[in-house]
């Protein structure tokens, strides 16, 4: 027990990364899937669309604060340090998506990929480069 006590402690953050990534999927697909039935109101892929955007920001919202709180353990304080904290959050989640994008472009439609292969390899780089930019960029511990 104090062998998988200590591993823990070592591996908190990837551990905890993990976890509330797979919380933050959950509720990006929770998000889309009551959202997308629920604007069934709106013109033809419009819906759909909306309902993406919304999960998507709801998704972005929930990893921030639970990326602060408990993997990255956040010092920043007062609305200053906050408000950048969080413009350089999804700042980089914005990027990481058009690299999402790009990634899929070029290996799926310019060098013939399977685009589910490709999906996974992407999902992959996608998450360690958000890591990296959180641990580094973001979240970075002040001396």
């Amino acid at each position: 027990m104090e062998k998988i006590r200590s591993l823990f402690v070592k591996y908190k953050e990837i551990i905890l990364y993990i976890f509330f990534g797979g919380l933050t999927t959950l509720v990006n697909w929770g998000s889309y899937f009551v959202l997308s039935r629920t604007l069934t109101f709106l013109p033809d892929g419009v819906g759909v669309t909306v309902a993406t955007a919304i999960a998507q920001v709801l998704s972005i919202l929930f990893a921030y604060v639970t990326n602060r709180k408990w993997v990255f353990e956040s010092r920043a304080r007062g609305f200053k340090q906050v408000f950048t904290e969080m413009v350089k959050f999804f700042g980089a989640r914005l990027a990481s998506a058009v690299l999402d994008v790009i990634l899929m472009f070029v290996f799926v439609n310019m060098i013939g990929v399977n685009d589910n292969i490709m999906k996974l390899i992407s999902n992959v780089i996608i998450i360690a480069v958000n890591y990296v930019a959180s641990k580094l960029f973001i979240f970075k511990k002040q001396a």
